[in-house]
């Protein structure tokens, strides 16, 4: 059996809890009694993507657990890797930054769905071909792929209008790989879970705040950030991925 934090959307510098929020988040991790395998972060790590919002979120993020994550609309690819990956780019620094996590038992694959200056998500050619190669190694092993942008809708306009372009791309790769055993999302800051490909679709909730369905708020933009930080829990046992979704209480540590 595998345990797995889902964590999303820290939005470090967008608003004056974000700080606080993730700090509560990652105290909570590390305090788990039981095992962690790992800890998957689905994008905007920053807000404005600036040096110094990823060096608050390194600190923040640093965790006794394997942690891997893959930027989102709000990150800037060049910072995000050279801050949070310690990679100098070499050229490719506004390159898809796409990473793989392999556990004794899975394989995490986190695709860049970014768009450079744009909020939409789209896999790059590049991007496709990346994830193709991952899951074509070791086929009898499970696999979780994973991107910030959600490529279905899910029924909340604010967000549904900025989700992954052209997601047939990512649905034909899949297809070719059974060893694929769900796709994990961020971006929608709610928990949701559905299909796509045929597969478990699950999507994280928010740290920073919460998003809101058209009939729980008229707002354009709605945004709540009075509900709790959250995390989703994955458990791989035998094949099946069952996830669960907790509240994280923010407190002073101590």
């Amino acid at each position: 059996m595998l345990t797995l934090a889902h964590v999303s959307d820290t939005h470090i510098g967008g608003s004056p809890d974000s700080v606080e929020r993730t700090r509560a988040v990652m105290r909570h991790l590390d305090g788990l009694p039981g095992p962690l395998d790992a800890v998957i972060v689905t994008g905007d790590v920053a807000d404005h993507g600036t040096v110094e919002e990823y060096e608050t979120a390194r600190e923040l993020l640093a965790s006794r657990h394997p942690t891997v994550m893959c930027p989102g609309n709000h990150d800037t690819r060049a910072a995000f890797r050279k801050v949070l990956l310690g990679q100098d780019g070499d050229g490719d620094g506004d390159g898809p930054v796409d990473q793989v996590l392999r556990l004794d038992g899975l394989t995490v694959a986190l695709c860049d769905s970014s768009v450079p200056g744009r909020p939409e998500g789209f896999l790059s050619d590049e991007t496709l071909a990346w994830l193709d190669a991952v899951l074509a190694e070791d086929p009898g092993t499970p696999a979780l792929v994973g991107m910030h942008h959600p490529p279905v809708s899910l029924g909340i306009p604010y967000v549904d209008e900025i989700r992954l372009r052209a997601p047939e791309r990512l649905a034909e790769v899949l297809r070719r790989h059974p060893r694929v055993t769900a796709v994990l999302t961020g971006h929608a800051h709610t928990a949701a879970s559905t299909t796509f490909a045929g597969l478990p679709l699950l999507v994280a909730p928010g740290v920073v705040s919460t998003l809101l369905l058209p009939q729980e708020s008229p707002a354009a933009e709605p945004i709540d950030y009075g509900f709790p930080p959250q995390i989703s829990i994955h458990v791989l046992a035998d094949g099946r991925l069952t996830t669960h979704t907790r509240p994280v209480v923010t407190r002073p540590a101590g």
